[in-house]
């Protein structure tokens, strides 16, 4: 198969890897840039300091990259609430408008004439406005691939059922139409839209009319991730990992400090939870410390030492879509992990086979306690979790499965624009 030009628009680098978004588009383009010319058209790292690092550690890679200066706003303090309330005039869903940006338009613009691109490839939903709004009439002419790591209007839906005011649902709820109005348009638009999971790829189908979907689901790096036999694990911690700069992660680590783990120390007064992840906000950090038991390690340079000393993961998810890189992690690490089904949802998984998945609040609690009670049954089970995932989620195999969805995508004919 030829080498092919695919510019690559997504919202910052991919690096350093603190987040599940940032680990999968690193290690799915780490293996595909040897194989072709890739560009990433993108906006600043909102962290200065590692915007330095970000460039250094992609080009290696061998990827091209073209940065505009500027970051993707905030999602905390005055000039956010003033952004979602000006938000109710746009047509478009706030985490499109605000990622959409003039700078990063005009960049696709001059890379697209002066550059010879075999497939344009949005890394996250919201870019195919971007794309639409730097080719306009040429898009339909155009080869392009919608990356969806999560079908946004399922986690609207979600928030709508979580609301707890009538002033806050009625605002997602307007949220939630604009996303099914964009998300129609992007995946039936698109040359291919890509899902990281059957479940998500179905819902696409479905809801959204897509007719060209492929699935390359997340995955782990199975030699980075593996168990650590020489350290002993306390099978009273409980692990919570993610970007708690997304609120489906600040939603589960509310309903882990004000819920799951005080009623689990009723039972196991020794009972603790380690929260593990990067960006934590203010009011985050001040609940940690006012609930006793919680410890917070904010940006950590490696999970893994986490993931060895645990007892088990616990993944306390009620809102959102996709599939969990950290379930993944865990498992190759040999870490047991306990989740909710929506948790875990979109792996090809087995319940009480190779995770234990709750379906209420009273199961996850239930379920936490017996993991503290009986760690070797726990640690038989997250074997078997991990021999599946070494067999089913290595990126190679997932690269493999991409670079066949570019392949696809360069290869269809398109009609002649004016």
């Amino acid at each position: 198969m030829r080498r092919l030009n695919v510019a690559v628009l997504d919202e910052e680098l991919p690096f350093p890897l603190t987040s599940g978004k940032r680990i999968r588009t690193y290690n799915l383009l780490a293996r595909l840039a040897g194989r072709h010319r890739v560009t990433i058209l993108c906006h600043l790292n909102p962290d200065r300091d590692e915007a330095v690092d970000a460039e250094s550690a992609v080009r290696a890679l061998g990827v091209e990259t073209v940065v505009v200066g500027r970051a993707v706003p905030s999602k905390y303090g005055p000039g956010f609430y003033a952004r979602l309330a000006g938000n109710l005039l746009s047509p478009l869903p706030y985490s499109v408008s605000t990622h959409a940006s003039p700078a990063l338009t005009d960049a696709v613009r001059a890379h697209a004439a002066d550059h010879p691109v075999d497939v344009w490839h949005c890394e996250w939903t919201p870019y195919a406005q971007v794309l639409r709004d730097a080719l306009g009439d040429r898009l339909p002419g155009s080869r392009w691939s919608v990356m969806a790591h999560n079908v946004e209007s399922l986690i609207w839906r979600r928030y709508t059922e979580a609301a707890d005011n009538s002033l806050k649902r009625w605002y997602i709820r307007q949220q939630l139409r604009k996303f099914e109005r964009f998300e129609r348009w992007a995946y039936s638009a698109a040359t291919a839209a890509v899902a990281v999971s059957r479940e998500d790829a179905a819902l696409m189908r479905r809801d959204f009319g897509a007719t060209r979907v492929s699935v390359v689901d997340n995955g782990v790096d199975v030699n980075h991730f593996h168990p650590q036999r020489d350290v002993d694990r306390d099978p009273a911690c409980m692990l919570f990992m993610g970007s708690f700069d997304w609120r489906p992660n600040q939603d589960a680590a509310v309903q882990l400090l004000t819920d799951l783990l005080p009623r689990v120390r009723q039972q196991v007064p020794h009972a603790t939870a380690f929260l593990v992840g990067r960006r934590p906000p203010d009011w985050l950090r001040a609940r940690v410390r006012a609930t006793p038991g919680a410890e917070l390690h904010a940006d950590v340079p490696d999970v893994r030492p986490y993931l060895a000393r645990c007892g088990f993961l616990i993944v306390p998810l009620r809102i959102g879509g996709g599939s969990r890189l950290k379930i993944l992690e865990a498992l190759a690490a040999g870490t047991p992990v306990v989740s909710t089904r929506v948790g875990a949802e979109g792996l090809d998984l087995t319940p009480n086979r190779h995770l234990l998945v709750a379906n209420t609040q009273d199961e996850l609690v239930r379920a936490a306690v017996g993991a503290i009670h009986q760690p070797e049954e726990l640690t038989d089970m997250a074997e078997a979790g991990r021999q599946r995932v070494l067999a089913r989620y290595s990126w190679d195999l997932l690269a493999e499965r991409l670079n066949d969805v570019w392949n696809s995508v360069a290869r269809v004919p398109v009609l002649a624009t004016a």
